[in-house]
């Protein structure tokens, strides 16, 4: 890399503390300021900030495309546009007009306490953002050559900061620069590359056929799985905070919907990249960091930089959200729930949430080393155990009495959690039955639903910020 490309990286972070300091939190700012800004967001706001927020996983992406090509957009792409779809239609309009503030904070509303502890619980360690430190470290490796433990340590503590020092306005302001700066990076490197080497023609001629196919020589089954992980996206809490901090029901609906489209379009540039990087680098060591080392071969000084400043938005606007939504979720649903805390205390105990998180997240990074595998696992393993409590919590009126709905939440959590366990226990390190975690976990939930719920007359509580 080139001077300038460094300078153009220094202004970046420069303006991103700029961004984020600009607001700092008081001890007197009410919870609603703190976790969803005071339910004042816009469509532009909300759309930019969970566009940004729920594609930090850009290397996973890059490395998919290049071993499997177009197949990613069947992957990683199609299934979580139809789940957004469906939360846009069944549950964003609901969500914000339930007034709550988190997803423990509607379970504990429509069941009872316990139950919103158990949910919190689960939602911490899915928000805990270690895949994404992980990726932070990995850039800083290819990029600056730092060693892997540094990126992480370096990356994670410049991602998060701003939101110790100023909360969820801090990182919607934040996500509003790194929200255009990923899309000009990657429409800057794909006109590069067309202008270069050629349109379709040239991949057609370098690509294996099985990179133009549907399943990329994957099996029809290993597809489908991530279909059901997709349904993680129905009780995803970055959606549910965006909804809860929109400044209307109707504005939560149209964000998601608008942001589907840019993930459309993000997803056409990416995968377009990925091709690229497979017909042009056919000897790199590792396909994770394809668009790296794709920039740094065909890309010129100044150009260089804002790609990789692409790729650091494009992961550092996922780090802070998720590690905010996990110290909120650590400090005010967990701990000050349980212990019954006086709530005017929730933004001193976030930031210890946040000292938490990122502890865990580093340690997890490290430990992993891969975001395939942490994607895997906890969406295996928190999926099963929210899905049907949380959007039946919103939608229907048949609905889990307390006690049902803990048993739900703790039994299909615990058998997904085994069931991953069993891999390391058998001779072929092969799952047992050769069934994926989630399915197990899946069907308990379902079968405690099907015997143990009752139709209810009664409305849905239409919510209240304080709940003990």
């Amino acid at each position: 890399m080139h001077l300038v490309d460094y300078a153009l990286i220094a202004v970046y972070l420069v303006g991103l503390l700029a961004l984020g300091f600009a607001r700092r939190l008081k001890a007197e700012n009410s919870v609603g300021e703190l976790i969803v800004g005071g339910r004042l967001l816009t469509l532009p706001a909300l759309v930019a900030s969970l566009v940004s927020t729920w594609y930090g996983g850009i290397l996973g992406v890059g490395e998919y495309t290049y071993r499997f090509g177009i197949s990613n957009w069947l992957v990683f792409g199609l299934p979580y546009y139809l789940a957004a779809f469906l939360f846009a239609m069944f549950l964003a309009k609901k969500a914000r007009q339930a007034e709550v503030l988190t997803i423990p904070d509607r379970l504990a509303q429509v069941y009872d306490d316990r139950v919103g502890v158990a949910g919190g619980v689960i939602i911490f360690f899915m928000t805990v953002p270690a895949a994404y430190v992980l990726m932070l470290g990995v850039l800083c490796e290819l990029l600056f050559g730092w060693s892997l433990w540094v990126g992480v340590l370096f990356g994670t503590l410049f991602s998060i900061v701003y939101v110790y020092v100023g909360g969820f306005k801090s990182v919607v302001r934040t996500d509003l620069l790194q929200f255009a700066l990923m899309f000009l990076g990657f429409i800057v490197l794909l006109v590069v590359l067309v202008a270069e080497y050629g349109g379709m023609s040239f991949l057609v001629e370098r690509l294996p056929a099985t990179h133009f196919t549907w399943h990329g020589g994957n099996t029809a089954l290993y597809i489908a799985v991530w279909y059901f992980i997709a349904l993680a996206t129905l009780i995803e809490p970055a959606f549910y905070q965006r909804c809860y901090a929109a400044r209307d029901a109707a504005t939560a609906r149209r964000g998601i919907l608008v942001s589907i489209g840019c993930w459309a379009f993000f997803d056409f540039l990416t995968t377009s990249c990925g091709l690229y990087a497979r017909a042009i680098l056919t000897d790199i060591p590792s396909p994770v960091g394809s668009f790296p080392a794709l920039a740094l071969k065909v890309l010129p000084p100044g150009l260089l930089g804002l790609f990789a400043l692409a790729l650091l938005a494009t992961v550092m606007s996922t780090v802070d959200s998720y590690a905010f939504l996990a110290a909120s979720t650590f400090s005010r649903d967990i701990v000050m729930r349980q212990l019954r805390l006086d709530e005017r205390k929730t933004t001193l105990y976030t930031r210890y949430g946040l000292v938490v998180s990122i502890g865990i997240a580093v340690i997890l990074a490290l430990f992993f080393r891969s975001v395939v595998d942490i994607w895997h696992v906890f969406g295996s393993i928190g999926t099963p155990a929210l899905l049907l409590p949380v959007f039946f919590s919103f939608v229907g009126s048949r609905r889990l009495s307390p006690r049902a709905a803990l048993v739900s939440i703790i039994s299909s959590g615990a058998l997904a959690l085994v069931w991953y366990i069993s891999k390391y226990l058998t001779a072929n390190a092969a799952y047992w039955l050769g069934i994926e975690p989630i399915f197990p976990g899946l069907v308990v939930s379902l079968v405690i639903f099907a015997f143990f719920s009752r139709r209810e007359i009664k409305p849905l509580p239409s919510g209240r910020e304080t709940l003990y």
